[in-house]
């Protein structure tokens, strides 16, 4: 049987002495919210999986790939935890689902943390009345609030970029 490059890759580091922390989609794989990646995300450093709480937050960003992720991955975790979940996750959930029908079962559910956690997602406000084509819109536009942030963040680095590849072709480097 031939061995997958990313099964290979991921074997050498757990062979190894060296200490890594895996992100990205193979850590998508491992949490359940993905079936497919074709690179591997490591930063060479502390051992370990990166949180989903940070590897949901590592995801907003401006690619398309990554909300569909996102939503994958927090169902999941509500799939697999709902029974035995705690405050912190709850909070979590609340904060960061993205499927109108969960979101909205949540919010009935824990109405004393969802109004907690409403004065950072105010959509909350209409998960708990349970009108959920209101909440799709409301979680389309939350999306794309996200998506202009991260666009922001990075912009002043693609201008710097940009210029810097100016220089270096006028240079003729």
């Amino acid at each position: 049987m031939i061995q997958s490059p990313i099964h290979k890759a991921l074997s050498t580091f757990r062979n190894s002495s060296a200490q890594f922390l895996l992100m990205g989609g193979q850590a998508c794989i491992l949490y359940g919210g993905a079936e497919f990646s074709r690179d591997i995300d490591l930063s060479i450093g502390e051992i370990g999986l990166l949180s989903l709480p940070d590897l949901v937050c590592a995801k907003k960003t401006q690619r398309e790939k990554d909300w569909p992720m996102i939503r994958r991955l927090v169902e999941t975790d509500i799939s697999a935890n709902l029974a035995q979940a705690d405050e912190p996750r709850i909070v979590f959930w609340l904060e960061e689902c993205r499927t109108p029908i969960l979101l909205s079962a949540l919010a009935k559910n824990h109405p004393t943390l969802c109004k907690r956690v409403m004065t950072r997602r105010a959509l909350l406000e209409t998960a708990i009345t349970g009108d959920l084509v209101v909440l799709e819109d409301l979680l389309h536009n939350e999306e794309k609030a996200e998506r202009e942030i991260d666009r922001m963040y990075w912009q002043p680095l693609r201008m710097e970029l940009e210029q810097w590849r100016r220089q270096c072709k006028e240079q003729g480097a």
